[in-house]
């Protein structure tokens, strides 16, 4: 039996009653009911016919049983199954009526305890290393630990056996040492690189596997999962970094065309690694220029890059000695003080609403947001993602797209439907916009911790008010659902609110009271296309991948990912401490 899989067992009792069995998951919004069995009627009423069929454990599943002699529905029943459980399901007649019962004939095992457990090791891990940090901070302990491991008698003792004269690395013998000068990175923000690192070790996480777990994949259309969340996060933080270090750099003396060249060539770049990435020839054989897919993460981040940097470098103005005296609308200044910026992106936002809902689409409906597929009642098979899939596959071309969308779990998806498409980048740069905002609040008040979180706080309950506004607080009945693969309005201002909380959260903890430095995730922030592009190279390559003794087990996949992920944190660490960082 496979992963995510039980064994259901269906007992025809009914007498010369065929039935076919059909089944939906209880995730799969007005879809379809799809063919299971097909279970011959019993010719003794002690010896039902019996068919054996897998079904999903992953989500709740819906059975419908029929007889198809009359074309009616004999029971209609919802049950979730386990992982690996025996079941059956008894069709029988009862005082003149049909019943329909699933008895477990063997427990399911709890697919689930491994994550649980992974999760009580790592929080055992940090409160350690937390109460570790809190006991250095008493004299008594530190001279404690001092008297037990005797650091004198121990350099001694290695001096005498390795006849090494000094602490001083070979290696740098006859190098000069250097002035101390005040560097960009002591004045860096460590929330923003910390919170950085958070989305890409997730994003690496996932990207390899997440255990094999549904939570840690994407999700089939509307609504959110674990993996769902870290891409918009990165952008998010992308636009803070950009007005960050681009304000450092006008500050420099540096001539804004020559800037807007740096922005562009390193755009550039993006898009080409981007290319290189998501069309590896070890897995897919040697590629044709007519089946290379275009759109990708790195293609997105950088169109997403060159749009803002570019926004922002044309209408950069020197940042005010007291912010606070500078605008006549005090509740409003980090609008007001950006509104041309405000405006264009308004208006991209206005274009990705136009197209998005009046754009005719041949055979479909206009403004469709949904899978197509066998979503929908099966209504619209052809019209996946409505006006983004499209317009993708009118400029691009169905072969230039992602061939494998995560509706087709789900919604059984027959059209190229691309998550990283031309129409959705609209709302990714909207997404890095408001990162943005939130750099201005880190710069324009700093020094006012009051300030900064509020605004914080402010911005994350105003974009969480519109996010239950689009949505009716429902995953498909909204307005806007909320939506990755379309990156719809509503998945950008939901997964905002989100960011603005943490940054509310890592600001004070990490920057103001040093409660926290950052670690392990700053270390990958600080290097974070250098993990992202060698996690995707490297990732059928040992140590971050090897042959498992079962590959149906959860366990084993999860164990797998965990280290293959800390292994990249490791790689993140031991650049950081050697100063090697790759930039683009």
């Amino acid at each position: 039996m496979k992963m995510d899989q039980a064994l259901l067992l269906i007992h025809n009792e009914l007498l010369g009653t065929n039935l076919t069995v059909y089944w939906k998951s209880e995730l799969c919004y007005q879809c379809l009911f799809q063919f299971l069995a097909n279970v011959s009627a019993s010719e003794d009423l002690g010896r039902p016919n019996i068919a054996a069929v897998s079904v999903n454990t992953q989500h709740g599943s819906i059975l419908q049983v029929n007889d198809p002699s009359e074309e009616r529905g004999v029971c209609r029943l919802e049950y979730k199954f386990g992982e690996f459980g025996n079941y059956s399901l008894f069709v029988q007649r009862t005082y003149n009526e049909t019943a329909c019962d699933i008895l477990v004939n063997e427990n399911p095992v709890d697919s689930n305890l491994p994550v649980s457990i992974a999760f009580l090791v790592g929080l055992a891990l940090i409160l350690a290393v937390f109460f570790l940090r809190l006991l250095l901070r008493f004299d008594e302990f530190n001279d404690w630990i001092s008297k037990a491991i005797n650091f004198q008698e121990t350099d001694r003792l290695i001096n005498s056996e390795l006849g090494s004269p000094s602490r001083e690395d070979p290696l740098s013998a006859g190098c000069q040492p250097e002035t101390r000068r005040p560097s960009a990175m002591s004045h860096r923000l460590r929330c923003v690189d910390t919170f950085r690192g958070i989305a890409l070790i997730i994003m690496v996480f996932v990207n390899y596997g997440g255990g094999k777990y549904w939570y840690f994949k994407h999700s089939s259309w509307n609504g959110l999962t674990v993996a769902d969340l870290v891409f918009p996060w990165f952008v998010f933080i992308m636009g803070s970094s950009i007005f960050l270090s681009m304000t450092s750099i006008l500050q420099q003396g540096c001539s804004k065309f020559k800037l807007l060249r740096k922005i562009a060539w390193r755009s550039f770049l993006l898009i080409c690694i981007g290319i290189v990435v998501v069309n590896p020839n070890y897995c897919l054989g040697p590629l044709s220029w007519d089946k290379v897919r275009i759109p990708g993460v790195l293609q997105r981040l950088g169109v997403t890059y060159f749009v803002v940097a570019a926004l922002e470098l044309l209408f950069a103005k020197p940042v005010p000695e007291n912010y606070a005296l500078d605008t006549c609308c005090p509740s409003l200044r980090d609008i007001t003080f950006s509104w041309p910026q405000w405006l264009l992106i308004l208006m991209l936002e206005s274009i990705w609403l136009t197209l998005t809902f009046f754009l005719p689409v041949p055979g479909c409906p206009t403004g469709y947001l949904g899978p197509g597929g066998i979503g929908d009642f099966g209504k619209y098979p052809r019209c996946t993602g409505g006006a983004a899939g499209y317009i993708d596959r009118l400029l691009l071309g169905d072969d230039h797209l992602y061939q494998h969308p995560s509706s087709a779990v789900l919604y059984l998806t027959q059209v190229a439907y691309d998550p990283e498409g031309l129409l959705g980048t609209i709302n990714s740069i909207v997404m890095a916009f408001l990162g943005v905002q939130a750099g201005k609040i880190l710069l324009y008040y700093k020094g006012q911790t009051k300030d900064i979180l509020t605004r914080f706080a402010a911005w994350c309950c105003v974009l969480g008010l519109i996010s239950i506004a689009l949505t009716k607080v429902s995953t498909n009945e909204g307005f806007i659902p909320i939506n990755k693969n379309l990156w719809s309005l509503s998945y950008v201002t939901t997964l905002s609110s989100f960011a603005f909380f943490i940054m509310l959260i890592l600001y004070p903890v990490v920057d103001v009271r040093g409660l926290w430095t950052g670690a392990p995730f700053f270390y990958p922030g600080m290097n974070s296309i250098l993990v992202y592009v060698g996690h995707e190279v490297f990732e059928n390559y040992f140590p971050f991948q090897w042959k498992l003794e079962d590959n149906q087990s959860h366990k084993e996949h999860l164990v797998q990912n965990i280290v293959a992920t800390a292994l990249w944190v490791f790689i993140a660490y031991v650049l950081y401490k050697k100063k090697i960082f790759w930039k683009i």
